[in-house]
């Protein structure tokens, strides 16, 4: 693509090489983030800097224009564009564009170091932070392709790529490349509402690890340790969970309880549903019995062809289909966390300007930055579907309609952010009643943390006079609408999860004593857990020879490195953690802990040389005060 004149001269090169690929995951020699790490063998362009590639720099920049920001080592933009006309080697350029990759995805990460190695002239260690190590891989992986792809030809060729996981494209193109991580980033991403509870809990100092690409996340260490799954906590009853999302059984529970919730009856037909809604009234709600985010739900259903219709879009997210009351009013979103917080929840809708269509009118909204797919952003795209044109075409509409300027059309039935709604926060307008109603309604149900959804004429007037109440109860409700409303205060829901797993006062970790060395390790850490679990603590130990747990081994073998150490701190009966840690995990992959209350460094020596690049007993001197 790019016509990149060399200097006369120069012979082909010695391709770029992969030497060797590794995932910091806790602190570390280089840096106290986790990082991707990637060694590579820049061959004789280490003879060929950034300075001595006429046009790279700003072929780079054309592709990556992002890495204009990127301050460097001068810590304001433009630095790393200044260091690149200076002249710095290519491994320094893969860093930043592997951190700029990410955060095009969508991730927020900044932190990189480039290294030589010791003893092994044009080999460099390429350290750059990631939020999901697989995101920050195949960022790495794109990175180095793309600075391959803009060399002059006979310097291009990216030999030893098989040190990593094979590329997923057929030929390397920026656009291709920005799709594929996008793709990664929008699959393994938190959601908002995990998202929320993350960074509260390393604001609060609690330690975290993700245990799955499904948002299963376990906070503290040892006794203290808490698990959460979006807004499911280890407080969460499975059987709450389970009545939840039974509509009928919670309606019927609530009703029991004096709540004001709607009448209906659960049918299986078309004809049963016609039934039920004439003995109702007319108009009429249709759902799924064990449905969620909306879906197959229908309001406003007032003749035998819409019970029908609503019935057969209902069924197609459940077996059984519940057929209820409608209450008249605006719908809202009570969460419950231990107290209230309520939002009013506004379907998808366009305004009318008197131009374009309806069609028309919602690509424009889904044009909003803060739009995208399923619940990775503030909102959601509308999607048309069989749904939404049967929908407005109630109101006389269909999607080639021009609605009048100012006019709004409501495109769905239902205000679920999930399909396109937006969010008002109405917190601190809600009348106590009906605060007190959401409240009992999540303890009846046995909740720790709910959405109560609650339709009501006047949020601020109580709907024991204006009539309304409880159309559903969730488990596992999202913050979204609470942490970015469309409209009104932003909420610290977060704050209030973490406050109900670890109230004020409450720890989060057990004590962690961290013992490395090169002689002794083994002998100090069994004394330290003989000491103390003749105080009674139970303890929870790795070393050379297993891990233990209260003096029984569970595993046996070396168990000094990080993996064994997660084993003790993930073990929920222990009160104190003592961890031989030995060079190879800390070389390996760091800490498996963030911080420990003692580190202990025995002693320094030239037994142990020669492993990853540490040959002098100040190399190895390096790695062991990590621990401390």
């Amino acid at each position: 693509m790019y016509n990149l004149e060399i200097e006369p001269g120069l012979q082909p090169a010695q391709k770029l090489r992969v030497q060797e690929v590794g995932v910091y995951r806790g602190p570390n020699l280089h840096s106290r983030t986790k990082m991707v790490r990637i060694q590579l063998d820049l061959g004789k362009l280490e003879q060929y800097p950034t300075n001595l590639l006429p046009g790279f720099v700003d072929a780079l920049l054309k592709h990556v224009p992002g890495l204009r920001e990127h301050g460097c080592s001068y810590g304001e933009p433009g630095g790393l564009v200044l260091r690149m006309e200076e002249g710095t080697w290519l491994g320094h350029v893969a860093e930043h564009v592997a951190i700029e990759l990410q955060n095009i995805a969508g991730a927020d990460v900044a932190r990189g170091k480039t290294r030589s190695v010791t003893n092994m002239p044009g080999v460099y260690n390429v350290m750059f932070e990631y939020e999901n190590e697989d995101l920050g891989l195949l960022a790495g992986r794109f990175a180095l392709e793309l600075v391959n792809f803009l060399l002059p030809a006979d310097l291009q060729g990216l030999a030893g790529a098989d040190m990593i996981a094979p590329s997923p494209l057929a030929q390397f193109t920026m656009a291709e490349a920005l799709r594929v991580l996008r793709a990664a980033h929008s699959e393994i991403a938190f959601g908002p509402t995990t998202a929320s509870i993350v960074r509260e809990a390393e604001a609060r100092s609690i330690p975290w690890r993700r245990l799955d690409n499904n948002s299963l996340v376990q906070l503290g260490y040892g006794k203290h340790l808490k698990r959460i799954r979006a807004s499911c906590s280890s407080l969460t009853s499975e059987i709450a969970a389970e009545i939840a999302s039974d509509k009928e059984l919670t309606k019927r529970l609530l009703i029991e309880a004096g709540l004001p919730a709607p009448w209906g009856t659960v049918v299986s037909s078309a004809e049963e549903a016609v039934e039920a809604a004439q003995s109702l009234g007319l108009p009429v709600v249709i759902k799924p019995v064990d449905g969620n985010h909306g879906r197959g739900v229908n309001i406003g259903l007032s003749s035998q062809s819409e019970v029908e219709w609503g019935f057969e879009q209902a069924r197609a997210h459940s077996s059984q289909v519940l057929v209820e009351q409608q209450f008249v009013g605006g719908d809202h979103r009570i969460l419950i966390i231990g107290g209230r917080l309520a939002a009013k929840r506004v379907p998808a809708h366009v305004i009318g300007n008197g131009r374009v269509t309806i069609e028309q009118l919602i690509n424009r909204e889904n044009e909003d930055p803060r739009r995208g797919e399923g619940h990775e952003a503030a909102l959601t795209r509308i999607s048309i579907d069989e749904c939404l044109i049967h929908y407005i075409a109630r109101s006389g509409f269909t999607l080639s309609s021009v609605p009048e300027r100012g006019k709004p059309v409501m495109l769905l039935p239902t205000a679920n952010l999930s399909t396109g709604g937006t969010a008002i926060d109405c917190t601190e307008d809600i009348h106590p009643d009906n605060a007190l109603i959401a409240c009992r309604a999540a303890q009846i149900i046995g909740l720790d943390i709910a959405g109560i959804d609650f339709v009501a004429p006047d949020i601020r007037r109580s709907v024991l006079q204006t009539g309304g109440g409880i159309i559903e109860v969730n488990a596992g409700p999202g913050f979204r609408m609470h942490l970015y409303p469309s409209q009104g205060k932003r909420r610290d829901v977060a704050g209030a999860v973490l406050d109900l797993l670890y109230p004020p006062g409450a720890p989060s970790r057990v004590p962690v004593l961290a013992v490395t060395g090169t002689n002794g390790k083994t002998t100090t850490t069994r004394m330290l857990a003989h000491i103390l679990a003749a105080d009674g603590q139970i303890v929870g130990m790795t070393s050379s020879n297993g891990v233990y747990i209260d003096g029984r081994r569970i595993m046996e073998g070396d168990c000094t490195g990080p993996m064994s150490a997660r084993v003790v701190l993930g073990e929920p009966t222990i009160d104190v953690a003592v961890l031989e840690t030995a060079r190879g995990g800390l070389l390996r992959e760091g800490l498996a802990f963030n911080a420990c209350d003692i580190g202990c460094v025995t002693n320094v020596t030239a037994d142990h040389l020669g492993l990853r690049g540490v040959h002098s007993v100040e190399d190895l001197a390096a790695v062991k005060s990590v621990v401390v």
